[in-house]
This record gives structure tokens, sequence and C-alpha cells, in this order.
């Protein structure tokens, strides 16, 4: 019964974004501005958007080095299908999902594994709010300061802020993993020995896997290598958003890039919706584009950066024999305590 009602809340939220997304468009001019868009900068941001994927895997791979050896294709391959999953199923899978099939590939414990993803995701928040506070030092102050663009200010600010905490607080859990282990199984108190031992254990090899937050040298490598991957996203945007004729400074595209991120965290598949609707609101309201020129650019940009990755986990899946259906029990698997052990 949880399961139907959180399919029908999301199929209503999804729903509600799409129709705001659509409410005034004109479907024949959101037509011909695509068929017109131009080609070249389309291709051209299609090969950013492979670039950032193969960014992505390559900084991973750099993450998981304390803890062990990995081949960069199998980096690759299982972000890939984790991206894919995260597209096709609800609750965003694929973050718990590629940590597990690439520790079972690699040999790796899938909890140390799945601790890098969450340094990624601190290294993410980071860079996009870094970016965005040059974007808006450089052009936010020539075109003045309206609401949105104070709004945005704020949010990077505290996205910023929250990143920041985040890598404190793993850092700290880095130092000392028997002694996180050990202030864990004082649980013992209220739960069950083995299910506080159990707990412990997590514990240890999760902070076992922020083996790069002891290392400051490395630390400051991932975050530098974080910096590619995100001007490629950017390159990819302006690209895309330039294809359907619309006038954007290249720096102020992070500006843009940072609304995107709040629209993909909003919980639809795939950010049907949420990503549309955020690209729509920040190029009209900040950029003056028109209103049909930016509903079809937001269908192309987000059918770039989603289908063919979509497509490519599917194959990479089907070389496997694994199934959509087989995908979501992996995934259930691997948010169980067994396994992420």
């Amino acid at each position: 019964m949880r399961r139907v009602l959180r399919t029908a809340a999301v199929a209503l939220l999804t729903g509600g974004l799409v129709a705001i997304f659509l409410r005034n468009a004109d479907f024949g001019a959101v037509w011909r501005g695509i068929r017109t868009s131009r080609s070249d900068l389309l291709i051209i941001g299609v090969v950013m958007m492979v670039a950032t994927y193969v960014l992505r895997a390559w900084r991973w791979q750099y993450l998981l080095a304390p803890i062990g050896p990995t081949r960069l294709s199998n980096a690759l391959r299982t972000t890939v299908i984790g991206f894919a999953a995260s597209f096709l199923l609800p609750a965003r899978p694929g973050e718990v999902l590629r940590p597990y099939l690439l520790a079972r590939r690699e040999g790796l414990s899938a909890t140390a594994t799945f601790a890098t993803v969450i340094v990624e995701r601190a290294l993410d928040l980071l860079t996009v709010a870094l970016l965005l506070a040059l974007a808006l030092s450089r052009w936010a102050a020539a075109d003045g300061e309206t609401p949105l663009v104070r709004a945005i200010r704020a949010g990077g600010i505290a996205a910023g802020t929250a990143s920041i905490a985040g890598l404190v607080i793993l850092l700290v859990l880095a130092g000392h993993p028997e002694r996180f282990e050990r202030l864990l199984l004082r649980i013992e108190r209220v739960l069950p020995a083995r299910v506080a031992r159990a707990v412990a254990r997590f514990g240890r090899l999760f902070a076992e896997g922020l083996g790069i937050m002891r290392d400051p040298r490395r630390l400051a490598v991932a975050l530098l290598l974080s910096l590619p991957l995100w001007m490629a996203i950017g390159a990819q945007t302006w690209l895309v958003t330039r294809a359907f004729g619309i006038e954007i400074p290249p720096t102020a595209t992070f500006v843009l890039l940072a609304v995107l991120v709040v629209g993909v965290s909003v919980p639809t598949p795939g950010a049907v919706g949420g990503y549309h609707e955020a690209y729509r609101l920040t190029t009209t309201g900040l950029f003056g584009a028109p209103s049909d020129a930016a509903v079809g650019a937001a269908i192309v940009l987000h059918a770039i950066s989603f289908v063919p990755v979509t497509v490519l986990g599917i194959v990479f899946m089907a070389q496997d024999g694994v199934s959509v259906g087989r995908m979501r029990r992996l995934a259930g698997e691997a948010g169980q305590e067994g396994g992420l052990g």
C-alpha cells in the first residue's frame, strides 16, 4: 500500500510539473524551434555529454584509489548503469546500485565504495557553488540584482555552506574508523547486540571508504578534477541553449546550471518536469528567452543529458544478462544491510 501511495504521489508531482512547464506553450512553435535548431551545436553538445561521463568515472576511480585498484572501464560501465537506473526507476537507486556493482566487479567493500559516492556528491555541490559564485561576480554585477538572482545567490551560499559542512563531517569520520565503530557499538544499550554489531561494522567500513579525506593533497586533486567535469556540463548546457538562439553569456551558464541542479533534485522519474521547468524559468526570467524557445531547448537538453546514457545503460545491462526488473531487485539488495557489507 505504501508503494502504491508513493507511486501515485510521484505521478501527481511529475504531472503537475509537466503541466506547469507546458501551460503556455505553443506546440507548433516549439516544434519549429526544435527542427530549426543548430545541429552542429547539438552534436558538439552530445560529445560534451559523453565527456562528462568519462570525467565522472575518472574522478571516481581516483576517489576509490585508497580502497583498492579499479579499472576505468568498470568505473565507467557501472556509472552509466547507475545513471540509467536512476532514470528508469523511482527513488534514484543508481547512487546505491553503481557502487554495489563496482564493488562486486573489483572485489571491494560495497560499503566503502558507497562512501566514495557521498564524497562525490559533496564535491559536486561545492564545485557548483564555487562556479556559481564566479558567475554571479562576473555577470550579475553588470546586469543588476533581480529578486531571482538574489534567490539564486542565497541558494548558492547555502549549498556551499552545506557542502563544506558535509566535507568536515566526512573528514571527522574518516580520521578514526575504529573509534567510530566503538562509538556505534554503544547502541547495544537500546538495540539487540547482533543489530548493533552490524551497524558498527557498517560504520567502520564506511569510514574506511573515506580514505581520500585523510590525505589533503588527494582531496584537493579530487576537487580540481571536479572542475573540468562541471565545466563540461556547463559547456553542454551553453551549446544546446545557443542552438536555440537563446543569448546567454558563457559565465552566466553556471547560474543556469545551479538552478538545473535544484530541478534535478526534485524526486520525479528521470528528473522529468523539475528539470524542464527549472530551465524554462531561468532562461526566460534571467536571459529574456522566448518561452517557446526555452521549452524546446529544455526538452532537447534533457533528452541529450538523459536518453543516450539510459540507452547505453540498458545495453550494458543486457550484456550482463540483467533486466530492468533484475536491476530493481539488485538496487534493493544493495540498499540492505547485507548488500552494503
